[in-house]
């Protein structure tokens, strides 16, 4: 047998090896965390009752969810990447009794299915967009959490006459470059990847267990990241064009920014600095919560939120 031949024989079984023991490595870890999850009770049950609608485009048919009072206020919620609507199911009871409250599966994430190789989730603005003019909803408050969060900020660029209020949790300025964050998003990428190609699972499990410090809460992003599959992740990949410096940005609307107390302390700092780049914003820290504190401490979260709009809003 030549040499050749044999080194790549070698090579062949070696990587087969890893395969191999990287799937069983993951196949034991991730039964141990899906007997917790199905060991779970729901505490995620909704009482309003919630219209699900789409919005039907050439290319694309984006799913999004309408609750609450049809005469009130409007607040938009923004999910994190890999989730989905169901992300605020602990805030839809709680405003819907005040405001008319609208959930979005964005592209690529809960059944708005990427449908060909140009979908990005930058185009999310502009489908937002149509859902208000569907609605007849002139202007609304858009609450983002996480990549929500950027989508929000990049919302209110492209149509700053919509914007009521914005709210961000787990986010920063995309008005100014990010050079730390993206570098800690890069190696982040790198895990994403790496998971996803030994197992679906494994990516779930790792993005709950990085969202959420609860056991029931890490057990619903698990739940809520199903949908998201490999062929989903494209869409992502336009992110960067988010950030980018705009100095003259102005911000004729009130924001309130948000972190979990035990978010990374990147993500923290970033909501702080995110604040001091805009001294008219309000920052607060969410106790007990990490990244996505809506949902962590949700009491909390919706007492923050409700205050916040009434403070700024009483008048209407």
């Amino acid at each position: 047998m030549k040499r050749k031949t044999l080194v790549v024989i070698i090579t062949i079984g070696l990587f087969s090896l890893l395969i191999g023991g990287m799937e069983l490595y993951y196949y034991v870890d991730n039964t141990e965390f899906l007997e917790e999850v199905n060991n779970m009770k729901s505490e995620f049950a909704i009482q309003t009752l919630v219209e699900h609608k789409v919005l039907e485009k050439e290319n694309s048919t984006v799913h999004y969810f309408v609750s609450g009072k049809p005469d009130g206020q409007t607040i938009l919620f923004l999910h994190p990447a890999f989730s989905d609507h169901s992300c605020f199911d602990r805030q839809i009871d709680y405003f819907s009794s005040e405001y008319r409250v609208i959930t979005v599966d964005m592209l690529g994430h809960g059944l708005t299915e990427k449908s060909n190789s140009k979908d990005k989730i930058t185009m999310m603005s502009l489908y937002i967009a149509e859902i208000l003019e569907t609605e007849q909803i002139e202007k609304i408050h858009v609450v983002g959490v996480s990549l929500g969060a950027l989508i929000a900020q990049d919302f209110a660029l492209k149509f700053p006459q919509r914007i009521l209020s914005l709210t961000g949790l787990g986010g920063y300025n995309i008005n100014k470059e990010q050079k730390e964050i993206a570098k800690a998003q890069r190696n982040e990428v790198f895990k994403w990847l790496f998971k996803m190609i030994f197992s679906m699972t494994a990516f779930r499990k790792y993005i709950a267990e990085r969202s959420v410090i609860g056991k029931n809460e890490q057990a619903h992003i698990y739940e809520s990241s199903k949908n998201f599959s490999r062929s989903s992740f494209s869409v992502m990949t336009g992110m960067d064009g988010l950030i980018a410096s705009r100095p003259n940005i102005e911000y004729p609307y009130p924001l309130l920014i948000l972190a979990g107390e035990k978010d990374i302390p990147l993500a923290v700092a970033s909501a702080q600095l995110w604040h001091q780049d805009i001294p008219t914003s309000q920052f607060e820290i969410i106790q007990n919560a990490g990244h996505c504190a809506n949902l962590d401490n949700a009491l909390e979260f919706n007492k923050r939120l409700m205050s916040f709009l009434q403070l700024k809003f009483s008048e209407n």
